[in-house]
């Protein structure tokens, strides 16, 4: 019998090393002596640095420099044209440029010292004076300023209207019009954005940065300083944490680096809870909700309308209002989508950008919408299916959302609910049964790994991916693992270093389709090369063989029409003469193929809450989350995500919200004390269903992508499921008892 990993739960292959501690983050890397860099920040949200004098913290023993505007070396290279992996359109934010300040805690000059202590204080001495400038923070307030999306942006797309949305509506039978709020979420991993930059000679560096693309730090810094990439190699063997916050190269590696190079010493910097506020969140976002519906629950019209923040010195985009065109069947749509820009750093990427925000009105709609026709929520979904994409017109790659809904709704008890809202109780509390729907994009990227196989039967494989804690060094091991026939402990997988075979930046739900793909193409390889090699062996029964014949189990190449004969791996190798055998591949995606199909991963959650009927105290009681995802690589980890981001769902929809001031333009919840997540009394029962899905669409490894997934839809049940328990709609995230009383 082969041997089979995939799909197994293997435990994490690095978790070892992360509880004895021998797994290094980026602060962690001080085998060599290093200067401490602190990063100064503004205490205003706009207007200019008059003046900055830092004699007295230079005065300091031990205080090597102190950077900003003043004496910002000409070895930089700050190119507008200049664009990362992740830049969305507009000219990208430049550290120390000069004397002008674009948003509050903007970092205007960084201490260098000899320990990490001594910077910080010495930052205390530099004194600053501003001119101030009117600045604006508020989206709500400033909704006559939004001008249309534009511009172009990775995995971007422009909202599609079709049909004729105001005559559908206005032939309606039923309708709904609403607007949902939705504040600031910050990232906030428990690792800090800190880079290692360890300076060699002739300018050469070796640099440890938390990032979710080495190779987009390399490029970076290759770009932005005028090096040749083969003097700058980019490490992030273990990252804690990011869900998007390090797709982009932050400020600190540009500080880094820059001391780095003009001092022509190693230098750390690492930022402080308060500064992880200062870039990167999920944007604010005001939206309307418009449906149309026939007596018996069809949608006739929808239009789906948002506003929300960016920078002013970029536009970011993200897929906020296209997911309310592909979900249910509706020929008459309409898609608006803009932007206001406020005196903020841009928003980021955050896990399952767009879709968490734009499904929450979409399915909170949908929820009012059958209260409205008298149908159970489900119901209405259901009565809305469509196999096809509506818009596109195309079929989906593989869909299973219906099983979803009949497997979660079975598990969770959904019949036992009485539909009429404040009807369910249990002593004190108010019960609320409330669902949702999730959708997300399924995606494979171009990748490559590299495979080196030793004549001692170990196998190594490479990606520059990265592994924020998703479980990518474990999947890459049980591919490689399986494909070459060996047992587990014998595989090694080593990413996270620009020197390693391209892989993109890690997010989207994209790597285990990407880079998986790639680990099992290299693997295939070396099975062809193995079998080559078998085939010349003398008097050899593998002669005539082609690849299909043979199985690759426990080390050896066997027969598949007679087990008996067989040869061990390594014997190939050495009667070879051969020490190691490598092989690189690249796997592409199929665009021809998978443009004639919509790939989207799918879900179904289902919620129960408790609300105290006297306090507004609001405890979410349980939860099933049924996943259709494709190939499940590892029951483990892939179990873990799902976890995670019902667990975010759990904050964003009671919990997580920054709080601007905006007489100062700056968000003053700006620590853990105050922006509040869950904790694990918050969080009680969690179900997840893995529904069987084949897709080979998607990606030739049959894998969809799990990350977001498990986010989309969760907040949106919980709102459904807290209207359901007490009668009162609250339509503003997250929901608080105050809001509920």
């Amino acid at each position: 019998m082969q041997t089979k990993y995939i799909g197994k739960s293997v435990s994490r292959v690095d978790g070892p090393a992360k509880v004895k501690g021998e797994a290094k983050y980026i602060a962690e890397f001080n085998e060599r002596e290093h200067l401490h860099g602190y990063v100064i920040s503004s205490r205003i949200a706009k207007g200019k640095i008059t003046k900055l004098d830092a004699s007295k913290a230079l005065a300091l023993d031990g205080v090597v420099e102190v950077f900003s505007h003043q004496n910002l070396p000409r070895l930089a290279w700050l190119d507008l044209s200049y664009k990362d992996m992740d830049a969305p359109p507009g000219s990208p934010f430049r550290p120390l440029y000069n004397n002008k300040i674009k948003f509050s805690m903007q970092p205007i000059a960084l201490v260098v010292a000899k320990t990490f202590e001594l910077a910080r204080y010495a930052s205390l001495l530099v004194e600053v004076e501003y001119e101030v400038e009117p600045h604006i923070t508020n989206l709500e307030d400033n909704l006559d300023k939004a001008q249309e999306a534009s511009g172009m942006r990775f995995g971007y797309e422009p909202p599609s209207s079709r049909g004729n949305f105001e005559a559908a509506y206005a032939e309606a039978n039923v309708t709904l019009e609403e607007s949902y709020f939705h504040g600031a979420e910050h990232h906030n991993p428990m690792e800090m954005h800190a880079t290692t930059v360890f300076y060699e000679k002739d300018d050469t560096l070796t640099i440890y940065d938390k990032t979710q693309g080495v190779l987009n730090s390399q490029h970076y810094v290759a770009m932005i300083f005028g090096l040749s990439k083969d003097r700058v190699r980019v490490l992030s063997p273990f990252i804690g944490g990011a869900f998007g916050s390090a797709l982009r190269p932050q400020y600190q590696l540009f500080l880094a680096t820059l001391a780095a190079l003009e001092l022509k010493q190693s230098v750390k910097v690492v930022l402080t809870r308060q500064q992880m506020f200062s870039f990167s969140h999920r944007p604010i976002t005001l939206q309307t909700m418009t449906l149309g519906a026939s007596p018996d629950g069809k949608l006739q019209a929808i239009r789906h309308a948002a506003y929300s923040e960016t920078s002013q010195f970029e536009n970011y985009l993200e897929n906020i209002v296209n997911w309310s065109g592909k979900l249910y069947s509706c020929d008459d749509v309409e898609l608006e989508y803009k932007l206001v820009k406020l005196d903020t750093y841009s928003p980021l990427d955050m896990r399952a950008p767009g879709a968490a925000t734009g499904v929450v009105a979409l399915e909170c709609a949908m929820d009012e919408l059958s209260y409205k026709l008298n149908i159970d929520p489900l119901e209405l979904r259901l009565r809305n299916y469509t196999d096809i994409q509506p818009g596109s017109k195309k079929p989906f790659s593989s869909k299973e959302l219906r099983a979803c809904y009949q497997q979660g709704a079975e598990r969770f008890g959904w019949d036992k609910r009485n539909p009429q809202p404040r009807s369910m109780q249990e002593g004190h509390n108010l019960v609320g049964y409330g669902m949702a729907t999730g959708i997300w994009d399924a995606m494979q990227l171009p990748a490559r790994a590299k495979a080196v196989f030793t004549a001692d039967g170990k196998l190594t494989v490479s990606s520059a991916t990265a592994d924020i804690g998703t479980g990518t060094y474990t999947i890459m091991t049980q591919i490689a693992a399986e494909t070459l026939g060996l047992p587990l402990e014998q595989v090694t997988a080593q990413l996270g270093d620009s020197s390693m075979p391209l892989s993109l930046l890690e997010g989207g739900s994209a790597t285990a389709a990407s880079v998986g793909t790639a680990v099992m193409y290299v693997c295939q390889k070396l099975q062809k090369n193995l079998l080559k090699l078998a085939r010349n062996l003398k008097n050899s029964p593998f002669a005539k063989a082609k690849l299909a014949d043979v199985l690759f189990e426990d080390g050896n190449m066997i027969l598949k029409n007679d087990p008996e004969v067989s040869i061990a791996l390594t014997t190939i190798l050495q009667q070879n003469d051969l020490k190691v055998l490598e092989k690189k591949a690249t796997a592409m995606p199929n665009l021809l193929k998978q443009s004639r199909y919509a790939r989207n991963t799918h879900s179904a959650v289902f919620v129960e809450v408790h609300v105290d009927e006297d306090l507004g105290t609001i405890i979410v009681k349980r939860v099933v989350s049924a996943i259709a995802g494709g190939r499940i690589l590892n029951a483990k980890t892939a179990h873990s995500q799902i976890l995670g981001g019902v667990v975010w769902g759990i904050s964003m929809a009671l919990q997580e919200d920054t709080f601007m001031d905006h007489t100062f333009g700056r968000f003053m919840n700006h620590d853990l004390a105050e922006y509040h997540v869950p904790v694990n009394a918050d969080i009680r029962d969690i179900e997840v269903i893995f529904v069987e899905e084949q897709d080979k669409v998607a990606s030739p490894i049959g894998v969809k992508g799990l990350g977001e997934i498990g986010l989309v839809g969760v907040a949106a049940a919980i709102a459904n499921a807290i209207y359901h328990a007490t009668g009162k709609r609250v339509r503003d995230l997250p929901i608080t008892l105050d809001k509920v009383m």
